[in-house]
């Protein structure tokens, strides 16, 4: 058995890791002769990018003299080498006069920035893979919690390989104007449409990189709003849809949908005593949904990074992904997360949830509980601190909606069709305010009030 522990490890990769001497000493030349080219390499490297020791600790120091706002040339960095003891940890006076007597052409900068990166990235990747092999050995955590750590390493690494994009203020006024024209010039929806009119009026559609919070109370119709919402975005947009779900199965969600679609009461489709009629609509709908871009995914602990997996397959296969609905927020889980504090463990969730919305440029739909205590008051109409383990919902979130309709003692009394208020409590973009829809709690489908 081969077992590779930290000392092994760094004996066997230590001495022939990537690296090239030369373009570290131009790049340290070029930043001490140049704050341009210092500047730019704050924002692309780290101290670890620098391979041999004592160019680490003299990129420490020009770092510190930037914060300082100290002037650098090769004076007033030997003088500060001095002064602070550190001319030593650089490797003396002589490795200063080597790179006062080699400056580096400017004109060259970006391309010893280039070669410095990727030696250090390459580097990151062997010590990573040497991580992947030791992580195997590691019996007393999980095999999903080892996955999914090694997932997001790599995603880390691969974030860091991606270029930067540095928009400048002409180019984002320029794409703005143009964004207008189009808008003037054919008039469309700037967001994915809900396919409720009324909804749409005030948020303009889903709009991409949004997370988008959909919260109620037990039976207020959640799920049943989010599916109608996930077959009214295939439907207007033909993007697909991916649906989460870690309370229902995959059976459960589509015998929904099966009774939203056909008008046939959901109790009797899976009872099975359906007439001929019945038949004819059930046939009729299961053609159009197996055509239908709708994925689901009925994993009980589903993890960001399994989301974030299975979202990259759908985009293998389509171009773009025009939904995601999770459902719901306080069944989600981080593995990693020490167990204890609840609502930071939220907190993070709704972070990475909102990442990953503007990683993908989709609009991500979370389905919420709200807290019990809204049962005691007398106006039960629910309000942003109603919000369940959470003051970060409502931070991260770019629009709340709050599904409301009147509780009955006693269940016959609850009508065929009965009158749901959605309220619009938060919209970082736009006005706050609600909308009345009809709820058919037979079909588990939600109507405008004008259908």
């Amino acid at each position: 058995m081969i077992f590779f522990d930290k000392n092994s490890e760094k004996m066997l990769i230590e001495n022939s890791l990537p690296h090239n001497f030369l373009a570290e000493r131009m790049l340290l030349s070029c930043s001490i002769s140049n704050s341009e080219a210092l500047e730019l390499m704050k924002k692309e490297l780290s101290v670890e990018a620098f391979y041999f020791k004592n160019h680490q600790e003299l990129y420490k120091v020009l770092l510190k003299m930037t914060v300082k706002k100290l002037q650098i040339d090769m004076v007033t960095l030997t003088a500060f080498l001095q002064d602070n003891g550190l001319l030593s940890k650089i490797g003396g006076i002589k490795v200063l006069l080597d790179l006062g007597n080699n400056i580096a052409a400017f004109s060259y900068f970006t391309e010893y920035l280039r070669i410095v990166k990727e030696k250090f990235l390459k580097r990151s990747l062997i010590r990573f893979g040497y991580q992947i092999i030791n992580s195997g050995y590691i019996m007393n955590e999980s095999l999903e919690e080892t996955l999914t750590n090694i997932e997001t390493e790599i995603t880390e690494l691969s974030n860091q390989i991606r270029p930067k994009k540095e928009i400048g203020t002409t180019d984002i006024l320029t794409k703005i104007f143009l964004d207008l024209k189009e808008k003037h010039t054919n008039p469309k929806l700037p967001g994915l449409s809900s396919g409720f009119f009324e909804l749409d009026k005030f948020t303009q559609g889903f709009q991409e990189s949004d997370l988008i919070i959909i919260a109620g109370r037990p039976s207020m119709g959640k799920t049943a709003l989010s599916l109608n919402l996930a077959l009214n975005c295939i439907k207007f947009s033909q993007l697909p849809v991916l649906f989460c779900s870690l309370e229902m199965s995959k059976e459960q969600i589509f015998y929904r949908i099966l009774a939203s679609e056909t008008g046939i009461n959901q109790f009797k489709l899976r009872s099975g005593k359906l007439s001929k009629v019945d038949w004819m609509k059930v046939n009729k709908i299961l053609r159009i949904m197996a055509k239908l871009p709708f994925f689901v995914d009925d994993s009980p602990n589903i993890s960001i990074n399994e989301i974030r997996t299975y979202i990259k397959k759908i985009l293998s296969e389509y171009n773009k992904l025009g939904l995601i609905i999770i459902d719901y927020l306080q069944l989600m889980q981080i593995l990693s997360f020490k167990p204890g504090n609840r609502v930071q463990e939220l907190s993070q969730i709704t972070r990475q949830l909102k990442s990953l919305a503007r990683e993908f440029n989709v609009p991500i739909i979370a389905l919420s509980q709200l807290n019990r205590n809204i049962e005691n008051r007398v106006d039960q109409r629910p309000l942003l601190s109603d919000l369940r383990e959470s003051g970060s919902i409502e931070q991260d979130a770019d629009l709340i909606l709050m599904l409301y309709r009147t509780r009955y003692p006693n269940q016959r009394e609850i009508s065929k069709t009965s009158l749901t208020e959605l309220i619009i409590a938060k919209q970082r973009n736009g006005p706050i305010g609600s909308i009345k829809l009809k709820f058919q709690e037979s079909r588990m489908k939600f109507l405008e009030m004008n259908d």
